[in-house]
C-alpha cells in the first residue's frame, strides 16, 4: 500500500549585502529570504523540508575569520524556536542546519529535526570536518559526537548527513541500519571535482542502503570569499538510485517531490544486501 511523502528542499543564494554589515544583519537577511520559500513550502502541503547547511549564515569556511565564531548559537535555541512556530504552522517536519554553540569555544556544524507538531526532537552534527584549501572547516567547528542518530517523525524516519559526510559510506549505512527511510544532506559546494561526485556518491549510497535522499546545495557567488559558484542542482533520489525531481544551477528554489515510502521493502526484498551484509569481515574498517 502507497505510504507517500511530500517533501521539500531549499536552495537559496546570499542576498546582495553591504560586506561590513554587521554579522547579525547577515544572518537575518539570509534568513528573510528564506522564510516566503519556507512559506510556500507549508502552503503547498509540503510534510518534511530541508534546509540548506548552516541555512542562516553564508558559507564563511574559505577565511579563517574567527569573527564568525560570535554567529554560533545553541541549538535548541533562538532559531529553533523561531522556525518551530513555522513547523507547527503547517505539520511540517523541518530539518534546520545551524552552526551551533555548545559552550565557548566549542562550536559544530548541526542540523537539528523539529517534528509537525514544533517540537525539537534532535540533532546531528556533522562527523567529517574537511580543512582543504578554501574549506578551513577545521578552525570552525569540532567533529561532531553524536553518532548517526535516526529521528522517528510524523511521516518518516529520518536521518541526517552534513555535505563533506557524503564522501564516507560508513556513516551512510550507519542510517539504513538504524532505519532510516529518507536521509538529508545539506551542503555547500561548488563548482570543481566535487560537481562530478555530486550526482554519483548519494544515488550510491541510496542504493547501497535502500533509502530516499533529499540532497541540498546552495547557489551562486557568495562576496567577500568568492570560493567559486554554488551550483545547486539539489535532487531527491530513489532507493534504485534513479532521480526522482531535480533544481536548477542557479536560482534560488523551493524543490518539492512526493516519496512513495512503500517502495523501500519492494527494493530491500530485492537487494538483499543487509542480509547478505557480513559485520564479522568488516574489523579493518574500524582499523586506525
Amino acid at each position: 500500500m502507497p505510504r507517500t511523502v511530500k517533501s521539500g528542499l531549499i536552495q537559496a543564494s546570499l542576498p546582495r549585502l553591504d560586506e561590513a554589515a554587521p554579522k547579525h544583519e547577515i544572518l537575518e537577511a539570509m534568513t528573510q529570504k528564506q522564510i516566503p520559500l519556507i512559506e510556500e513550502a507549508g502552503r503547498q502541503g509540503v510534510q518534511i523540508l530541508c534546509l540548506q547547511e548552516i541555512f542562516n549564515a553564508p558559507y564563511f569556511c574559505p577565511s579563517q575569520d574567527a569573527a564568525w565564531f560570535a554567529t554560533a548559537e545553541p541549538v535548541p535555541g533562538p532559531t529553533t524556536d523561531r522556525l518551530s512556530d513555522y513547523a507547527a504552522q503547517y505539520k511540517m517536519v523541518m530539518i534546520v542546519p545551524l552552526y551551533e554553540k555548545e559552550a565557548p569555544g566549542i562550536l559544530y556544524n548541526s542540523a537539528a529535526v523539529i517534528d509537525a507538531n514544533g517540537a525539537y526532537l534532535g540533532k546531528y552534527r556533522k562527523t567529517h570536518i574537511p580543512h582543504t584549501a578554501g574549506f578551513w572547516e577545521k578552525f570552525f567547528f569540532r567533529p561532531g559526537n553524536l553518532g548517526y542518530p535516526v529521528f522517528d517523525t510524523a511521516y518518516a524516519k529520518v536521518g541526517v548527513y552534513i555535505c563533506y559526510d557524503r564522501h564516507f559510506p560508513e556513516g551512510a549505512r550507519a542510517l539504513g541500519l538504524r532505519g532510516a527511510e529518507i536521509v538529508y544532506n545539506p551542503s555547500a559546494t561548488v563548482k570543481g571535482l566535487s560537481a562530478h561526485l555530486w550526482e554519483l556518491e548519494q544515488p550510491a549510497h541510496a542504493v547501497a542502503n535502500g533509502y530516499f535522499m533529499g540532497c541540498v546545495n546552495r547557489v551562486g557567488v557568495e562576496a567577500p570569499w568568492n570560493l567559486g559558484t554554488f551550483y545547486g542542482r539539489s535532487y531527491f533520489v530513489d532507493p534504485r538510485g534513479q532521480m526522482v525531481a531535480q533544481a536548477s544551477e542557479d536560482q534560488d528554489e523551493l524543490l518539492i517531490a512526493e516519496l512513495d515510502l512503500a517502495l523501500l521493502d519492494e527494493v530491500r526484498s530485492t537487494w538483499q544486501f543487509y542480509r547478505d551484509r557480513r559485520p564479522d569481515a568488516y574489523e579493518t574498517l574500524v582499523a586506525p
